[in-house]
């Protein structure tokens, strides 16, 4: 049934070709008005978007004109933003409602149009039918570079017109397809049209249905394609073998530099792939799993990739699982990876203790650039000031903390008991609160055991 399918399709596609390039064969009366329809006034259009006449009433006429003109003939009502914005190189008309036969009128114009570079149609119910009038007119345009034609009801349908498109295209070089109900069927469609393409640079295929098979087509594709760069994959319910699918096809990808896969069910067998991607890929500088459900273990897993991964250079976790754990876990591998390029993490989501913050302000004496975002509940924000109001009070009695412990230490024996070191405390009346006393005291006797070993300490002060 699918093969009958992609026949009609090819022939349809094959029909409206030869309209565009001049043909004069009498084709169906597909999109006429029907009697009493708005816009019919007796005007009879037969042909898809133009004839060598059409063609030839361009050369007398301007843009304006062709494009009422063609709306007179649709039966569809002119957006006078198009009209508006005449000479500029974007073209937005998103959310204008334009339709079906209002994409007609507007392929109509721009088949020759020269100016225009970004074309943006999101959300305005273009359905498979609006998607073959404009792919027919990216036949002879060779302006538009960019098009964007999320959430437009396009269905498996306009994903098999599209990549029809694909195919033989040479010029479009972004393409936004969000939001438009395309299943593991219409991942094959795009998959098998981008293997070994080149000329694609940036996808979009946010907000879709791609799951199990559409995964492994999608991995198969990344795998094969030597051009995009940006891909986003946000909103697909991938995991298990799909999303494990689109890992291998990282690993030996040589192109892709960006890849958001947030938002979808990656957990730890997830993280684990990626991970073994990361060690071998050697392009993707940006990695978004934000909204996943990679956890403290994930991220374990996922740092085996990390840990000597040399390009990466920014990573999203926010709103998934993690716990301090996890978050210590990550920063203690890019501290360790000497040739890694992390300058930004996005764990804003979690919420961190005072032990991270520290490590993290250690990290940036050697990597100034590393921008990690976190969360901290206001008692860690409190601790961490305690060593600083410590020395400060001293700094103002012109005493550092090593001669506050020595002061302690009558015999020199370079120990002092926690309980003589907060005793002294409060006898100075230094401005700290018991939380804070209780973490400086958990600070310096990290073991337990009720001593303090100083010495340790010299750097603080």
């Amino acid at each position: 049934m699918m093969e009958q399918f992609e026949e009609e399709e090819e022939q349809q596609l094959s029909d409206q070709s030869d309209l565009l390039t001049g043909s004069q064969d009498q084709v169906e009366d597909e999109e006429k008005p029907s009697q009493g329809q708005e816009g019919n006034s007796g005007d009879e259009w037969d042909t898809d978007l133009e004839t060598d006449s059409a063609t030839d009433q361009k050369q007398s006429q301007s843009r304006a004109e062709l494009y009422l003109q063609a709306c007179q003939r649709t039966g569809s009502v002119p957006v006078s933003s198009f009209l508006r914005n005449l000479g500029d190189t974007n073209l937005n008309l998103n959310y204008y409602g334009v339709g079906p036969l209002g994409t007609k009128a507007l392929a109509f114009v721009l088949q020759t149009d020269t100016t225009i570079t970004n074309l943006e149609l999101e959300e305005n119910s273009l359905g498979p039918k609006g998607t073959r009038y404009l792919t027919e007119m990216l036949q002879t345009n060779i302006t538009i570079q960019s098009l964007n034609l999320s959430n437009n009801q396009l269905g498996r349908e306009g994903a098999y017109t599209i990549s029809k498109m694909l195919s033989e295209n040479y010029y479009v070089k972004s393409l936004k397809l969000s939001g438009n109900n395309f299943d593991d069927v219409a991942a094959k469609y795009f998959a098998d049209a981008l293997k070994g393409d080149y000329v694609i640079k940036e996808l979009d295929l946010s907000h879709n249905m791609f799951s199990f098979t559409g995964g492994q087509h999608l991995g198969h594709m990344l795998a094969a394609n030597v051009g995009i760069e940006v891909l986003n994959l946000s909103w697909n319910p991938l995991r298990l073998g799909g999303a494990m699918a689109v890992s291998a096809g990282l690993k030996v990808n040589s192109t892709l530099k960006q890849l958001d896969l947030s938002w979808n069910a990656f957990g730890q067998m997830e993280a684990e792939s990626l991970g073994q991607a990361l060690k071998n890929n050697r392009t993707l500088v940006l990695l978004d799993l934000s909204g996943n459900h990679v956890d403290d273990q994930a991220v374990t897993l996922l740092c085996q990739g990390l840990i000597t991964n040399g390009t990466l250079g920014v990573l999203k976790l926010s709103q998934n699982p993690l716990t301090n754990i996890g978050a210590l876990t990550l920063l203690t591998t890019v501290k360790k990876n000497l040739k890694s390029a992390l300058e930004e993490i996005d764990i804003s989501t979690v919420f961190v203790k005072e032990e991270f913050v520290e490590q993290l302000e250690e990290a940036r004496q050697k990597r100034p650039a590393l921008d990690v975002r976190y969360s901290a509940m206001s008692y860690v924000t409190r601790n961490l000031s305690a060593l600083q109001i410590l020395r400060k009070f001293l700094s103002e009695r012109n005493e550092s903390i090593m001669d506050f412990f020595e002061a302690l230490d009558k015999e020199g024996t370079t120990n002092v008991s926690t309980s003589d070191f907060r005793k002294a405390v409060k006898e100075a009346n230094i401005p700290l609160g018991q939380q804070q006393l209780d973490w400086l005291l958990r600070k310096f006797d990290k073991n337990c055991t009720a001593t303090i070993m100083y010495s340790e300490f010299a750097e603080l002060s």
